[in-house]
């Protein structure tokens, strides 16, 4: 990535960063349907297969590399708008002023970073270990493919990451529960009538999708 990216103006950066802030909560969609197949009495039949094909399919290899590359993006404009932010204001008002800003749209940077905490220990956990760089916790299949189903089942049986797995799909709400409204308005795309509707899409999507993932294990922990 070039430094010319770094000197685009705060609006670019923003766009880019509502733009990809997007792309990811789409990923987390289909990502949460991949998952759910862990809770299917099949012995791992179908998340063996899903498994499998993301990590044989070519065109899945190539879309890897965007979702990382948009991760990094997303994570590093954040970053660079939030310490331009602080610069801009180096001194805290001694006496606070109520304001418009948006409760949690002061914590982003914060529920951002526990967020990034959590994707280091799941790609150590999982995508890591598909690339060799980490040893996997259990046996390999035939043919030396990672057994992540196994893999999966062997980690939510353990109460302190099932409850670390928890806590952190919680502080992901929160952030998506800013994100989507400000990433609509930060592509301008409100109004007196569809605000409503986008921010009641947001809080039910904040909701839902968490609690998809926090259904996985609780699931384990339970049964």
């Amino acid at each position: 990535m070039s430094l010319s990216f770094l000197q685009f103006s705060s609006i670019t950066k923003k766009i880019w960063m509502a733009l990809l802030g997007l792309f990811l909560m789409v990923f987390l969609v289909v990502h949460l349907g991949i998952n759910l197949c862990l809770l299917r009495s099949d012995g791992g039949t179908w998340f063996h297969a899903a498994a499998h094909f993301m990590g044989t399919n070519y065109v899945v290899k190539v879309f890897e590399v965007v979702l990382f590359g948009g991760f990094i993006l997303h994570i590093l404009l954040g970053i660079i708008l939030q310490v331009k932010n602080w610069i801009s204001r180096p001194v805290q008002y001694k006496v606070s002023n109520k304001s418009a800003t948006p409760f949690l749209s002061k914590y982003m940077i914060y529920t951002g970073g526990i967020v990034l905490i959590f994707l280091i220990i799941h790609f150590m956990n999982f995508y890591f270990i598909k690339l060799g760089w980490v040893a996997s916790p259990v046996e390999m299949l035939e043919g030396g493919e990672p057994d992540f189903y196994e893999t999966a089942r062997w980690l939510f049986a353990q109460p302190f990451y099932s409850v670390l797995y928890l806590v952190l799909m919680v502080v992901l709400g929160f952030h998506l529960n800013h994100a989507f409204g400000a990433a609509f308005q930060t592509l301008g795309l409100e109004n007196k009538t569809y605000t409503p509707w986008i921010q009641g899409f947001g809080t039910v999507f904040s909701i839902v999708v968490p609690l998809g993932y926090m259904i996985i294990p609780l699931y384990f922990l339970i049964f």
